[in-house]
């Protein structure tokens, strides 16, 4: 049975117990007669959770609620799985949190921005998964992000997340003390979304490190904050000595978001488009149809290997 470990600041590992191929760590949830996902508005006495997700096999999550309706209505017509009407109900619709769409084994849920929004997103989203008995899960974040050295529309796959430090972990403090966890990535699947690009030849598609940061301006040395305490040259030294270790983008979810996938045995990857390249400017100067554009680049891309996958289980 697999296993999910962490390590605390002292170095000492954790162990949990999983169910099927999803993994949890808290032997407090066997003792609760009904788990509430509060912010799904969901429940395990007040729904059948094995059958409203059990068939789940993809899940897709990105930052904003029309994102991930814009992608549940792509996904639906790239397996020929549209409502006639157009309609797709939001599960979520109870709550003003997240939304959530399902359109057969695919579930999309939106995480809003930053680490701690996206954290109480994956909690619920790994016990929703965990008491619908799911297994053989993969989990595709997909998103927008500042490119450093790349051209505009470029996509990135992360090879790795690294903090602003450019270290590859994520340290959250626990009951007073830190708590050190992987943020590794399946490097198997990365290639896989690498070739699914190069099939597809319809924008550049790299793989790369993913710096996360914990806030939008300063953390990632933009000029145009409310605040600035460094020059234009300081920045430009920082952006240079991260594309040195490898980074290739920028954002604010990959490492909590590859540490929980790793932590719950979920196969997870992480797929941004670059919005612009941080090297030459900090605002977005395109326009609204060529982000629109941009933004629909991660979509295709992972579409394309949703599809392609289904369409090789029908064959075996």
């Amino acid at each position: 049975m697999p296993r999910g470990e962490e390590k605390n600041g002292t170095g000492e590992e954790k162990n949990g117990t999983c169910e099927g191929s999803i993994c949890v760590t808290n032997p407090h949830l066997d003792a609760m007669k009904d788990d509430i996902l509060y912010h799904f508005n969901l429940g395990t006495s007040s729904h059948d959770l094995p059958a409203m997700f059990g068939d789940v096999k993809f899940v897709c999550v990105g930052g904003s609620a029309w994102r991930m309706k814009s992608f549940t209505e792509y996904i639906a017509k790239e397996l020929g799985l549209e409502d006639p009407n157009g309609e797709y109900p939001n599960i979520c619709a109870g709550t003003d949190r997240y939304a959530m769409y399902k359109i057969g084994p695919v579930l999309s849920v939106s995480h809003g921005m930053g680490i701690p929004s996206i954290s109480i997103m994956l909690h619920e989203l790994i016990k929703l998964l965990y008491h619908a008995r799911c297994t053989d899960v993969t989990v595709v974040r997909i998103g927008t992000s500042g490119g450093i050295g790349l051209k505009p529309g470029t996509v990135v796959v992360t090879k790795q997340s690294v903090d602003a430090m450019f270290r590859p972990y994520l340290e959250q403090i626990i009951l007073g003390k830190p708590v050190v966890r992987d943020t590794d990535l399946d490097g198997k699947l990365a290639e896989e979304l690498l070739k699914c690009g190069q099939d597809l030849a319809e924008f550049e598609t790299v793989i790369g490190n993913t710096m996360c940061t914990l806030d939008f301006y300063e953390g990632q040395a933009r000029l145009d904050g409310a605040f600035c305490s460094y020059t234009e040259d300081d920045k430009q030294r920082f952006l240079t000595e991260a594309y040195a270790a490898g980074v290739r983008n920028i954002e604010m979810e990959s490492s909590v978001f590859a540490a929980m996938c790793k932590l719950s045995n979920l196969r997870a990857a992480v797929v941004c488009v670059t919005l612009l390249d941080r090297q030459k400017g900090d605002q977005l100067t395109s326009s609204h149809d060529v982000l629109n554009d941009y933004q629909m680049r991660p979509q295709v891309l992972v579409g394309h290997y949703i599809k392609k996958k289904l369409n090789a289980s029908k064959k075996s």
